[in-house]
């Protein structure tokens, strides 16, 4: 028998697409507000005109509020906009989605946000904002949440919220880096978090990567040494995933590692691991830190990356099944049920 949605797209096709767009307007607006009108047009690809027009509708409904540095949501905005989201999302088919790639992956959770982050700056704000709001859902007083670094990882940081019910939960680096940018740091991520939810954080101050004899030194000094302890007893792990080859060059891999990493085909990267499209290790960075064989100890491990150019490595990691949550967009989402069977 059809669903309504079903009878609703037969049936009402014009009032669902003035639904969806209505609905893309006021989803950037919340990413970005303040905003111009535009800006707004740019950001999602509309003609200033039926922006306008559908910014005075909007705010007639009561959704939008105006001012000189542009328009933002109101409180019932937002209420609609929270409650319009699971149908949208419904329509545009993301609950077949992550339903497909949650068994073929085996996970027990995927989340995806509409659009593709290669090419909408917007879509990676909103997979920090679900990544924020999923952690919400399972973060209790007294956790510790270890976070690696990356510009995916930052953007978590940027839209963390508050969490009034939460206290006394411990932040720390998953592992050592301090070769990326300040900004880009597990450090800098972690004490972000931390600050906007009220909590504690721990640092580690350590460089990325490490020669085998300073490594061996360093893990043995106390202070370094009670921080990988705690890293080790995390109950949650959030990371990224990024793509073998623009990792290496992004943390200035000498010319040797990467004539390894690309004749070994290496497709992705995290904790410092490349693999393969198979999912095996084509080479390790030495590292202080979270190790993959630590992740199958600890309940709930998340990874957030998007974009279509990112599915190869997506699929490329999720073969070590060392993580069980899934947070990516569209893009990446129809890329990787394309590339199915997995297994």
């Amino acid at each position: 028998m059809p669903t309504l949605i079903d009878l609703q797209k037969l049936l009402c096709p014009d009032l669902l697409k003035a639904m969806q767009r209505r609905y893309r307007i006021l989803h950037t607006i919340q990413l970005l507000e303040p905003i111009g009108r535009r800006s707004l047009a740019e950001q999602i690809a509309l003609k200033e005109r039926i922006v306008r027009t559908e910014l005075d509708f909007l705010t007639q409904q009561g959704l939008l509020s105006v001012s000189t540095k542009g328009v933002s949501l109101t409180p019932s905005g937002k209420e609609v906009l929270s409650e319009l989201t699971p149908y949208i999302e419904e329509v545009n088919g993301f609950r077949v989605l992550e339903e497909q790639i949650k068994q073929t992956l085996k996970l027990d959770h995927v989340i995806i946000t509409p659009g593709d982050s290669d090419s909408q700056d917007w879509v990676k704000l909103d997979l920090g904002r679900r990544a924020s709001e999923f952690l919400r859902t399972q973060l209790k007083s007294n956790q510790t949440i270890a976070v690696t670094g990356g510009t995916t990882m930052a953007t978590v940081a940027e839209m963390i919220q508050p969490l009034p019910n939460v206290a006394n939960c411990l932040f720390v680096p998953a592992r050592g880096g301090l070769g990326e940018r300040v900004e880009n740091q597990a450090n800098t991520i972690c004490a972000e978090m931390a600050k906007k939810i009220k909590s504690n954080y721990r640092l580690l101050y350590v460089p990325d990567p490490l020669s085998e004899e300073t490594y061996h030194s360093i893990i043995h000094e106390p202070g370094v040494k009670d921080v990988l302890q705690i890293i080790r007893q995390a109950d949650i792990v959030m990371h990224g995933i990024g793509d073998a080859l623009t990792m290496a060059k992004r943390r200035k891999t000498s010319d040797h590692v990467l004539a390894k990493l690309s004749s070994g085909n290496a497709v992705s990267e995290a904790f410092g691991y490349y693999f393969d499209r198979l999912g095996q290790v084509v080479y390790k960075v030495r590292t202080v830190g979270m190790q993959l064989e630590e992740l199958s100890k600890i309940k709930t491990v998340i990874a957030i990356a998007g974009g279509e150019s990112k599915a190869a490595a997506i699929a490329s990691y999720f073969r070590q099944g060392k993580s069980n949550v899934l947070i990516t967009d569209e893009g990446a989402a129809k890329a990787l049920i394309k590339g199915f069977p997995f297994r």
